[in-house]
């Protein structure tokens, strides 16, 4: 049975700002997210220590850190705003793909990066998405499949797409300096 929350329409709140580079989308916070209020707050979730592997920060994250990813042309968001749990607990009723493509038109970010392939599923509207680069952008924004960072999901655990989106942003972090 899903977990609503009361206290505040979001749980987390969306970290979006005009113009980002990638936005990361889950499917909604985990207990542990929703308790901390900040995003991928498990110990055993690997999305903190990943964005320093592929150098989308400049070191190790604390969850209590996500707003600093504005800073880094990163933001955050989930599909589910309004339930915390994992993806089996949750329903389908509160997966809001019409509301991501309505924050990827505000905001234009120049890419989206789904953190589960549940999550890419609901927000692409594909029954079996790749991980990696996908062939088609949603609302002119790149789309990434990534490999889930939950400790769940560890047997699927593959880096690569990871790697693959942070390139994205790394040129255009180059493209940046260059022209400034």
């Amino acid at each position: 049975m899903p977990r609503a929350s009361s206290r505040n329409r979001h749980l987390v709140p969306d970290l979006l700002a005009p113009g980002l580079d990638l936005v990361f989308c889950g499917t909604a916070p985990s207990p542990a997210s929703f308790k901390a209020r900040a995003y991928y707050a498990n110990p055993g979730n690997a999305f903190w220590p990943t964005l320093f592997a592929v150098g989308l920060t400049p070191e190790r994250f604390a969850p209590g850190r996500y707003p600093e990813l504005l800073t880094l042309g990163l933001g955050l968001t989930d599909l589910n705003k309004t339930e915390y749990g994992s993806d089996h607990e949750l329903s389908a009723a509160a997966m809001d793909a019409a509301s991501l493509r309505a924050k990827l038109r505000r905001f234009r970010p120049a890419a989206i990066a789904f953190t589960s392939k549940n999550a890419a599923a609901l927000g692409l509207g594909v029954s079996a998405p790749a991980y990696g680069r996908q062939a088609e952008a949603i609302e002119g924004a790149v789309a990434f499949v990534l490999a889930s960072p939950s400790g769940r999901a560890r047997s699927f655990w593959t880096i690569e797409p990871w790697r693959q989106a942070a390139a994205f942003v790394a040129e255009r972090r180059r493209l940046r300096e260059r022209a400034a």
